[in-house]
């Protein structure tokens, strides 16, 4: 019973936060916390203190890592081109797909909130149906809202 539980007649008693016919299971799930604060990002279960990723596009210890998913920029890119600029793919679907999180606008990209702030932030640039760049940020704060800021 590796150190986990007291063998009594051939079978493992298992001490707390152990299971398994030789208590070689861990009920801890502190190793399956993402840094989100979920358990396995909410991608997966917590079986002996390792994640089993359900979601087949995530993986790694935490079923944090997406290979195939689009960064924070690319994902949200088309509508805040449409919030901001009024063109873009989806520029009809604008009112109904967008509204998701706070918008606002700033004169310069040193106007831009800048690293250091408490909530994790990303800073984009992407290009528009036009072809021009166009810079934003996108940040989540601790009440779960989103908030843009992008350059007029």
């Amino acid at each position: 019973c590796p150190g986990n539980g007291i063998c009594k007649c051939r079978v493992c008693e298992c001490f707390p936060n152990f299971t398994g016919s030789a208590c070689d299971c861990s009920l801890d799930t502190t190793p399956c916390m993402a840094s989100n604060g979920q358990i396995c990002n909410g991608r997966g279960t917590c079986e002996c203190g390792t994640c089993n990723c359900t979601d087949p596009k995530f993986q790694g210890p935490t079923c944090e890592m997406c290979q195939t998913c689009l960064g924070v920029c690319a994902e949200h890119k088309d509508c805040v081109q449409c919030r901001a600029f009024d063109k873009g793919e989806k520029k009809e679907t604008c009112s109904q797909e967008c509204m998701h999180f706070n918008m606002t606008r700033v004169e310069s990209r040193d106007k831009l909130p800048q690293p250091g702030q408490p909530d994790p932030l990303s800073h984009c640039k992407e290009k528009d149906v036009d072809d021009c760049w166009f810079y934003f940020t996108y940040s989540v704060n601790s009440n779960g809202e989103a908030n843009v800021h992008v350059v007029e």
